[in-house]
């Protein structure tokens, strides 16, 4: 089944998923995070386009960098401030299907902040499990500004720039079930 044949509504499979992050610290290196716990649904017609429905909420305390003093750094106020804002959410807005790529242009929400951004998704292809439940996968990834989102805690370094950096890699990698 090609991209722009699907049709129907989708369920995001936490348990074969991933949504992750990548940042610079200190500015040599790279860190790694992800969420354990989050959830997504997304109804597409390919007859009507005007139907398109996606929503996606994270729970930003399940925060995991394998670290936990800056898992819990993470939570705190400095950051996401889990205990006010206890989650992320994208809602779809619309979508563009170029060959294997769909764009999807949505309102990412964090800290209450809502900010426009289109993500491409490279479509996987669909699969029948097992279980006889056709799956579809995606994998994306978007660059966003920190700050844009009130996340603006920093340390200056000694020998100049930050310790951690302003952009922001989203990742994602998607498994999501056809519901009947």
């Amino acid at each position: 089944m090609s991209l722009s044949d699907l049709s129907g509504t989708f369920v995001v499979d936490p348990t074969h998923s991933t949504v992750s992050f990548v940042t610079r610290h200190a500015m040599v290196t790279k860190v790694r995070g992800s969420f354990t716990q989050f959830s997504g649904q997304a109804t597409v017609d390919k007859d009507d386009r005007s139907a398109f429905a996606l929503n996606v909420e994270i729970d930003v305390a399940s925060v995991d960098t394998r670290n936990a003093d800056r898992d819990a750094h993470l939570r705190s106020a400095d950051f996401f401030d889990a205990d006010t804002f206890p989650t992320m959410t994208f809602v779809g807005t619309g979508y563009q299907i170029k060959g294997d790529v769909v764009e999807i242009t949505g309102d990412l929400t964090i800290r209450d902040v809502t900010r426009s951004l289109t993500i491409p998704f490279e479509f996987g292809g669909t699969a029948k499990d097992p279980f006889g439940n056709t799956r579809v996968g995606l994998e994306g990834s978007v660059q966003v500004q920190r700050s844009d989102f009130g996340l603006t805690w920093n340390a200056a370094l000694e020998t100049g720039g930050f310790l951690v950096s302003d952009k922001v890699t989203l990742e994602f990698e998607i498994s999501a079930i056809q519901q009947a």
